[in-house]
């Protein structure tokens, strides 16, 4: 009696996990960044703070960067506090907090097209006010036929590492059992080092390289094995 076709015996299946990368030249960029202002009084720490933002928002403006490519990533208003050692009558040496002010904190994330102008719009961006920058990551805006590209080369290595184990059995692939995706990933991105925080029109622009960026896809495929 033969097996059922849809009948798989464990020593007859194969297990495989393979990774396909694509590198690529990305076409945009993030940057995050934006301003951070300390004042004696939370309202006056929040009107620099919205100076200078509207200031970097002119400058993205200028540079026509459209506002829907920006977004507020980050909104904060904190207290700030010293620490005050007292001596009291017994002699003993207290401590406690004392209020010396207010931080007011904007942050967004800008996604940035004209890559052959990112190094002088983030010097703009400094020279208007903007004082703190976490990062840049490179992309594609449209990233999707450089992700398939990576499934089929994840693809094309189960099925060639299979026929490798295969053969070195004496048995072939009969088919594939089961295929499932694993997580797909990037480069994460790139912490962006600041050499001056302070810049002049006379001052060559900040050189930012992009690189290529490479995509990776996962695939673990069962496969069933079966004698020549």
């Amino acid at each position: 009696m033969s097996d059922h076709p849809n009948s798989i015996q464990p020593e007859t299946t194969l297990n495989i996990s393979a990774e396909g990368r694509v590198d690529s030249e990305p076409d945009i960029a993030f940057i995050t960044g934006g301003v951070r202002e300390e004042a004696k009084t939370a309202k006056a720490a929040m009107s620099a703070n919205a100076e200078a933002m509207q200031a970097m928002f002119n400058v993205l403006d200028n540079n026509q960067v459209d506002r829907k490519d920006v977004q507020t990533s980050n909104l904060s208003l904190q207290p700030r506090y010293d620490y005050v050692e007292e001596r009291g009558e017994n002699g003993r040496t207290t401590g406690k907090q004392v209020l010396v002010g207010y931080t007011a904190s904007n942050q967004v994330t800008i996604k940035v097209r004209d890559l052959v102008g990112l190094g002088p719009l983030l010097d703009d961006l400094i020279d208007a006010g903007g004082n703190t920058f976490s990062g840049v990551r490179f992309a594609l805006d449209d990233d999707t036929s450089v992700r398939n590209q990576a499934r089929k080369s994840a693809m094309a290595d189960a099925l060639a590492r299979a026929e490798l184990y295969a053969e070195a059995a004496d048995m072939k692939v009969h088919r594939i059992v089961t295929v499932s995706e694993g997580g797909n990933y990037n480069p994460a991105p790139q912490p962006m080092v600041m050499a001056r925080m302070e810049s002049s029109r006379a001052d060559a622009a900040t050189p930012i390289a992009g690189g290529e960026i490479g995509y990776t896809a996962r695939v673990d495929v069962m496969f069933q094995l079966k004698k020549k």
